[in-house]
């Protein structure tokens, strides 16, 4: 993650973002909605590729979260037999500098139940470079991870939360679906702070733990604790691809 990000909401989702990141740096059963910045209407990126939606949080009435991990540079055993015991279908957002060097381990975690996304190839801030550079990165580990384990992402995490209009039709020219951030993340002891809205957990909210502490408990008792909250709140882990 390398951050403090921060979310936005809503039909207001773009703006409010940037605003927050200039500040500081997203009856049962029922189909699940992702915000779409901009307003309404359909949106294309110069390839004639719909622009992807933006989220923070996924409208549901199932009583899930989601779990997603940044970066790929803490690579704690015990994280590995978490997933595995619990069964939890964390989403991982791999950037190819940092994770590239362990991708065995990332295979051993897609193997448990694991989703694999994009966060681009060396995780520059996004935002305001040219539409080249930015389709570089993003496409460029689209490529990474296709040809390692033979999947090609929908999502994309953009480094630092940082992302424009040229991001969107960067990645939308790149085949994702969606560019999600958190409206929770877990500090380096496993609490968690939101960026907006009631502070404690609601469906649909997609969690972010930090997995980059120099300091602080190692990233299974993180989620650890996480789990705690989520579960005294009523609530389970979700994969959040089958709700993008």
């Amino acid at each position: 993650m390398r951050r403090r990000r921060t979310r936005p909401a809503g039909a207001a989702l773009t703006a409010a973002l940037t605003a927050a990141l200039i500040a500081g740096c997203a009856a049962g059963g029922s189909a699940p909605l992702a915000q779409r910045p901009g307003g309404k209407g359909t949106r294309e990126s110069g390839q004639g590729h719909p622009l992807p939606a933006v989220v923070d949080h996924v409208r549901t009435r199932d009583p899930v979260v989601f779990l997603t991990y940044d970066d790929g540079a803490e690579r704690d055993p015990r994280f590995l037999a978490l997933v595995r015991a619990r069964r939890l279908p964390v989403t991982m957002f791999l950037t190819d500098s940092v994770a590239g060097p362990g991708y065995g381990h990332f295979a051993r975690l897609r193997a448990v139940g694991a989703s694999l996304q994009n966060h681009t190839l060396d995780h520059p801030s996004l935002r305001g470079l040219p539409y080249a550079g930015q389709r570089a990165e993003i496409c460029g580990q689209q490529h990474k991870l296709k040809a390692r384990f033979g999947v090609r992402p929908r999502l994309l995490r953009p480094p630092y939360g940082t992302y424009d209009a040229t991001t969107l039709r960067a990645a939308a020219d790149c085949g994702l679906a969606a560019v999600v951030l958190w409206r929770a993340a877990a500090d380096g002891e496993g609490r968690l702070t939101y960026t907006r809205g009631a502070r404690r957990l609601h469906p649909g909210d997609i969690v972010a733990v930090d997995p980059d502490r120099p300091t602080g408990r190692p990233l299974s008792e993180r989620t650890e604790r996480v789990l705690r909250e989520i579960e005294r709140r009523g609530l389970r882990v979700g994969r959040l691809e089958d709700y993008l």
